[in-house]
Protein backbone atom coordinates (compact mmCIF):
# COMPACT_ATOMS: atom_id res chain seq x y z
CA UNK A 1 0.00 0.00 0.00
CA UNK A 2 1.50 3.60 -1.21
CA UNK A 3 2.15 5.65 1.82
CA UNK A 4 -0.76 8.58 0.29
CA UNK A 5 -3.39 5.82 0.48
CA UNK A 6 -2.28 5.18 4.02
CA UNK A 7 -2.33 8.72 5.00
CA UNK A 8 -6.37 8.47 3.22
CA UNK A 9 -7.76 5.84 4.87
CA UNK A 10 -7.12 7.56 8.48
CA UNK A 11 -8.78 10.91 7.35
CA UNK A 12 -11.99 8.82 5.23
CA UNK A 13 -12.43 7.58 8.89
CA UNK A 14 -12.25 9.78 10.54
CA UNK A 15 -15.00 11.48 7.89
CA UNK A 16 -17.27 8.90 7.96
CA UNK A 17 -17.56 8.76 11.89
CA UNK A 18 -18.00 12.79 11.85
CA UNK A 19 -21.62 12.07 9.70
CA UNK A 20 -22.71 9.83 11.92
CA UNK A 21 -22.40 12.03 15.37
CA UNK A 22 -23.97 14.72 13.19
CA UNK A 23 -27.43 13.61 13.07
CA UNK A 24 -28.57 10.95 15.58
CA UNK A 25 -26.86 8.79 18.08
CA UNK A 26 -27.40 5.54 19.29
CA UNK A 27 -27.07 3.34 22.26
CA UNK A 28 -27.35 0.26 20.68
CA UNK A 29 -27.68 -1.51 17.53
CA UNK A 30 -31.29 -0.39 16.81
CA UNK A 31 -30.38 3.57 17.53
CA UNK A 32 -31.10 2.47 21.83
CA UNK A 33 -35.20 2.64 20.70
CA UNK A 34 -35.58 -1.03 20.35
CA UNK A 35 -39.00 -2.83 22.08
CA UNK A 36 -36.56 -4.70 24.73
CA UNK A 37 -32.89 -6.37 24.74
CA UNK A 38 -29.66 -5.28 26.39
CA UNK A 39 -27.20 -2.58 24.79
CA UNK A 40 -25.27 -4.32 22.59
CA UNK A 41 -22.50 -1.23 21.54
CA UNK A 42 -21.93 2.47 21.78
CA UNK A 43 -21.80 3.38 18.11
CA UNK A 44 -23.61 6.25 16.54
CA UNK A 45 -26.49 5.78 14.47
CA UNK A 46 -27.22 8.79 12.21
CA UNK A 47 -30.63 10.11 11.95
CA UNK A 48 -30.45 13.31 9.16
CA UNK A 49 -33.07 15.57 10.47
CA UNK A 50 -35.62 14.42 8.26
CA UNK A 51 -39.28 15.38 9.02
CA UNK A 52 -42.38 13.33 8.10
CA UNK A 53 -45.68 14.87 8.87
CA UNK A 54 -49.00 13.45 9.00
CA UNK A 55 -52.30 14.85 7.58
CA UNK A 56 -55.22 15.21 10.07
CA UNK A 57 -57.40 11.98 7.97
CA UNK A 58 -53.71 10.01 8.02
CA UNK A 59 -53.08 9.85 11.44
CA UNK A 60 -53.52 6.40 13.61
CA UNK A 61 -54.81 6.25 17.04
CA UNK A 62 -53.74 8.07 19.93
CA UNK A 63 -49.98 7.30 21.27
CA UNK A 64 -50.84 5.85 24.99
CA UNK A 65 -47.51 6.46 26.29
CA UNK A 66 -46.98 6.75 30.23
CA UNK A 67 -44.17 6.12 32.73
CA UNK A 68 -42.05 7.52 36.34
CA UNK A 69 -39.86 10.32 35.30
CA UNK A 70 -36.66 10.84 37.30
CA UNK A 71 -38.10 12.09 40.20
CA UNK A 72 -40.64 9.84 40.72
CA UNK A 73 -43.81 11.07 39.75
CA UNK A 74 -45.67 9.62 37.30
CA UNK A 75 -46.57 11.04 33.72
CA UNK A 76 -49.17 10.48 31.24
CA UNK A 77 -50.02 11.94 27.76
CA UNK A 78 -53.35 11.12 27.96
CA UNK A 79 -53.93 13.74 31.02
CA UNK A 80 -52.65 16.27 27.78
CA UNK A 81 -55.46 15.46 25.74
CA UNK A 82 -56.58 18.69 24.65
CA UNK A 83 -53.38 19.81 24.30
CA UNK A 84 -50.07 19.17 21.48
CA UNK A 85 -47.53 17.30 23.00
CA UNK A 86 -43.81 16.93 22.12
CA UNK A 87 -42.05 13.93 22.40
CA UNK A 88 -37.96 13.75 22.77
CA UNK A 89 -35.88 10.38 22.72
CA UNK A 90 -32.45 11.75 24.32
CA UNK A 91 -29.55 10.39 26.79
CA UNK A 92 -26.98 12.76 28.02
CA UNK A 93 -23.72 11.11 25.89
CA UNK A 94 -25.27 11.62 22.95
CA UNK A 95 -24.24 14.84 21.01
CA UNK A 96 -26.66 15.87 19.04
CA UNK A 97 -28.91 15.65 22.27
CA UNK A 98 -26.62 18.14 23.93
CA UNK A 99 -26.72 20.12 20.44
CA UNK A 100 -30.47 20.44 20.44
CA UNK A 101 -31.22 20.70 24.25
CA UNK A 102 -31.60 24.11 24.52
CA UNK A 103 -34.14 24.68 21.66
CA UNK A 104 -35.75 22.54 23.66
CA UNK A 105 -36.20 24.36 26.55
CA UNK A 106 -36.98 27.54 25.28
CA UNK A 107 -39.72 25.75 22.97
CA UNK A 108 -41.13 24.35 26.05
CA UNK A 109 -40.84 27.71 27.73
CA UNK A 110 -42.29 30.32 25.16
CA UNK A 111 -44.77 27.62 24.64
CA UNK A 112 -46.26 26.73 28.18
CA UNK A 113 -48.95 29.08 28.29
CA UNK A 114 -50.41 28.03 24.87
CA UNK A 115 -51.15 24.35 26.56
CA UNK A 116 -47.79 22.54 24.64
CA UNK A 117 -46.43 19.88 26.35
CA UNK A 118 -42.46 18.26 26.14
CA UNK A 119 -41.81 14.95 27.67
CA UNK A 120 -38.40 13.51 27.28
CA UNK A 121 -37.62 9.47 26.90
CA UNK A 122 -34.73 8.24 28.14
CA UNK A 123 -33.61 4.65 28.28
CA UNK A 124 -30.21 4.72 28.89
CA UNK A 125 -29.11 7.15 31.67
CA UNK A 126 -29.71 6.55 35.54
CA UNK A 127 -31.06 9.31 37.74
CA UNK A 128 -27.79 10.40 38.55
CA UNK A 129 -26.46 11.37 34.63
CA UNK A 130 -30.47 12.21 33.51
CA UNK A 131 -30.32 15.13 36.17
CA UNK A 132 -27.41 16.43 35.39
CA UNK A 133 -27.96 17.07 32.19
CA UNK A 134 -31.43 18.65 33.32
CA UNK A 135 -29.83 21.15 35.46
CA UNK A 136 -26.90 21.67 32.90
CA UNK A 137 -29.04 22.86 29.95
CA UNK A 138 -31.92 24.01 32.41
CA UNK A 139 -34.22 21.79 31.13
CA UNK A 140 -38.23 22.87 32.13
CA UNK A 141 -39.86 19.73 31.65
CA UNK A 142 -39.87 15.81 32.44
CA UNK A 143 -38.34 12.85 31.07
CA UNK A 144 -39.72 9.06 31.91
CA UNK A 145 -37.03 6.69 32.66
CA UNK A 146 -37.61 4.28 30.59
CA UNK A 147 -34.82 1.38 31.37
CA UNK A 148 -37.56 -0.96 30.59
CA UNK A 149 -38.23 0.69 27.61
CA UNK A 150 -41.95 0.59 28.03
CA UNK A 151 -42.86 4.09 27.10
CA UNK A 152 -40.59 3.84 23.67
CA UNK A 153 -42.14 0.18 22.65
CA UNK A 154 -45.76 2.18 22.92
CA UNK A 155 -44.45 5.37 20.56
CA UNK A 156 -42.34 2.31 18.08
CA UNK A 157 -46.51 0.61 17.64
CA UNK A 158 -47.46 4.18 16.28
CA UNK A 159 -44.83 5.43 14.43
CA UNK A 160 -41.12 4.75 13.62
CA UNK A 161 -38.20 5.38 16.23
CA UNK A 162 -34.77 4.56 14.36
CA UNK A 163 -32.44 7.25 16.01
CA UNK A 164 -31.54 9.36 19.01
CA UNK A 165 -32.72 12.19 19.32
CA UNK A 166 -36.18 11.61 17.45
CA UNK A 167 -38.70 14.41 18.36
CA UNK A 168 -42.41 13.06 18.00
CA UNK A 169 -45.26 16.04 17.73
CA UNK A 170 -48.62 15.19 18.99
CA UNK A 171 -51.95 16.57 18.14
CA UNK A 172 -54.61 17.68 19.85
CA UNK A 173 -56.21 14.08 20.15
CA UNK A 174 -53.05 12.37 21.37
CA UNK A 175 -52.51 11.27 17.48
CA UNK A 176 -48.72 11.74 15.67
CA UNK A 177 -48.84 14.47 13.48
CA UNK A 178 -45.21 14.66 12.78
CA UNK A 179 -41.45 13.26 13.45
CA UNK A 180 -38.17 14.26 13.21
CA UNK A 181 -35.67 11.44 13.16
CA UNK A 182 -31.85 13.31 14.11
CA UNK A 183 -31.82 16.99 15.57
CA UNK A 184 -34.76 18.86 15.44
CA UNK A 185 -34.13 22.41 13.52
CA UNK A 186 -35.49 25.02 16.08
CA UNK A 187 -37.57 26.88 13.35
CA UNK A 188 -39.21 23.68 12.21
CA UNK A 189 -40.38 21.86 15.22
CA UNK A 190 -41.88 25.75 16.01
CA UNK A 191 -43.91 25.73 12.62
CA UNK A 192 -44.96 21.83 13.41
CA UNK A 193 -46.54 23.32 16.41
CA UNK A 194 -47.45 26.06 15.28
CA UNK A 195 -49.47 24.32 12.43
CA UNK A 196 -51.18 22.21 14.95
CA UNK A 197 -51.93 24.71 17.55
CA UNK A 198 -54.04 26.61 14.39
CA UNK A 199 -55.59 23.34 13.30
CA UNK A 200 -57.01 22.83 16.56
CA UNK A 201 -58.05 26.45 16.78
CA UNK A 202 -59.72 26.25 13.50
CA UNK A 203 -61.71 22.91 14.49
Amino acid sequence: MSAVRRRRLPLAGALLVAVLVAGGCSAGGDGGTGTGGDVVDQGYQSGDGSTRTWAVADRSEPVELAGTDFTGTAQDVATWRGDVVVLNTWYAACPPCRAEAPDLAALATDYADQGVHLLGINGTDDAGAAQAFERTFEIPYPSIADGDRTAIAALQAVVPVKAVPTTVVLDREGRVAARILGTADASTLRALVDELLAEGQAA
